[in-house]
């Protein structure tokens, strides 16, 4: 594991950024942090907790928030345990909520043993704007990998998200707690087969060029699975052409599996998604 390094100069000037490959499908967990303020958002902390929070503590982060880009096992595996341990909140997508109750299929897929489940804390919905420090998020929901699946978005002035003219604030608000025995349940097929992710890169400063957090709809050179329960080939198309193939070219992305690429890159070389 690398051992992160500050960049003291820079720290007015971009955001922290830790990826940690985990689990057996290598999922991207994703540390977005404020360098000076050093609250951060946590990412798909699919599985290896212990590992983020050696990290978290490290370069001394708190969590602010705990966020699922969608609900298949390997991105929401330690979902409960840093809960647990960082007192964060859990936001997730309604339309996932489903497939999150649906752990011990997803496990048996993979033949492994269903993680615990926590509550989850808030529901995401798109045009949602995640604060923390001095930066924002806005939310995308770009169903089609699954139904709940959201993407995130940094534009390039992160500490003034302009774009959404009427949003709901998801931080800095209590939030009512939201059971999931109480929400409606439907049984949910089994996991996503993934892509292989880099090793742990260091602690970087990344400059406020436009971020993307994709989860699994894009990758490098594919985009996600849509042969899963609730996957929807037209949604994902949708969500790509109609929604993240309008952000910037210089767009960086950081997909839930495998290298970052930007979406001038994909929007080019993706076979998926070149003009024909």
């Amino acid at each position: 594991m690398s051992e992160g390094r500050f960049v003291l100069n820079a720290a007015t000037d971009g955001l922290i950024h830790i990826t940690i490959p985990v689990g057996i499908l290598q999922c991207n967990c994703s540390i977005i942090g404020d360098p000076v303020t050093r609250e951060a958002l946590v990412v798909d902390p699919g599985d290896e907790v212990n590992r983020i929070l050696d990290l978290l503590g490290r370069h001394k982060l708190t969590v602010k928030a705990i966020v699922s880009t969608h609900a298949h096992i390997d991105h929401v595996g330690g979902l409960s345990k840093l809960h647990l341990y960082t007192g964060a909140p859990v936001l997730m997508h309604r339309d996932d909520l489903p497939l999150y109750q649906a752990m011990e299929m997803q496990a048996s897929f993979l033949g492994v043993h269903p993680p615990e489940l926590t509550e989850v804390d808030q529901l995401l919905k798109e045009g949602d704007i995640l604060r923390w420090g001095s930066f924002e998020a806005q939310v995308i929901h770009t169903p089609g990998h699954t139904p709940g699946s959201v993407s995130l978005y940094l534009p390039h002035d992160a500490g003034k998200v302009t774009a959404v003219p009427t949003i709901r604030t998801v931080l800095g608000e209590d939030g009512q707690k939201i059971a999931l025995a109480d929400l409606l349940k439907k049984p949910a097929a089994a996991e996503d087969a993934g892509q292989s992710g880099a090793q742990d890169e260091p602690e970087k400063i990344t400059p406020r060029a436009p971020q993307l957090f994709s989860g699994d709809t894009l990758f490098a050179g594919s985009i996600g699975r849509t042969d899963l329960w609730g996957g929807s080939m037209d949604q994902i198309m949708d969500s790509l052409r109609s929604k993240l193939m309008h952000l910037p070219d210089e767009t960086s992305v950081h997909p839930g599996h495998g290298p970052v690429t930007t979406i001038g890159n994909e929007r080019h070389l993706n076979p998926f998604l070149r003009p024909e």
